[in-house]
């Protein structure tokens, strides 16, 4: 796992950590990106962060993304209400915190 580095700035935001991407491809695709940071002026980092910041915009609209955000979001809530019920269930039966626990009296026998 690698180490965020921050941007300068003086207040913190881990949505302003820049952290490094490994991205395989084409040597076709490769050079085309090369030669289009060339055009435009920038690095092929630049360029493909650009690039993504991009695809991740357009990906927040596309109907079918949205449709499986809300899938994973329901199952998230299932698995959450049936850990928070186990939870539930292992300390409904245990003694509140702070309370003594109850003792049996012992019955003489005659």
């Amino acid at each position: 796992m690698s180490d965020p580095t921050t941007l300068p700035g003086t207040d913190y935001d881990p949505g302003d950590a820049i952290r490094p991407l490994s991205v395989r491809m084409t040597e076709k695709a490769r050079l085309q990106l090369e030669i289009l940071a060339d055009l435009n002026g920038r690095s092929v980092t630049d360029e493909t962060r650009i690039a993504l910041e991009a695809w991740i915009e357009k990906s927040k609209t596309d109907p079918k993304v949205l449709e499986r955000a809300e899938s994973v979001r329901q199952k998230i809530e299932r698995e959450a209400a049936t850990r928070r019920g186990a939870i539930d269930s292992i300390f409904e039966a245990a003694p509140k915190a702070g309370s003594k626990p109850s003792r049996v009296k012992a019955v003489d026998a005659e």
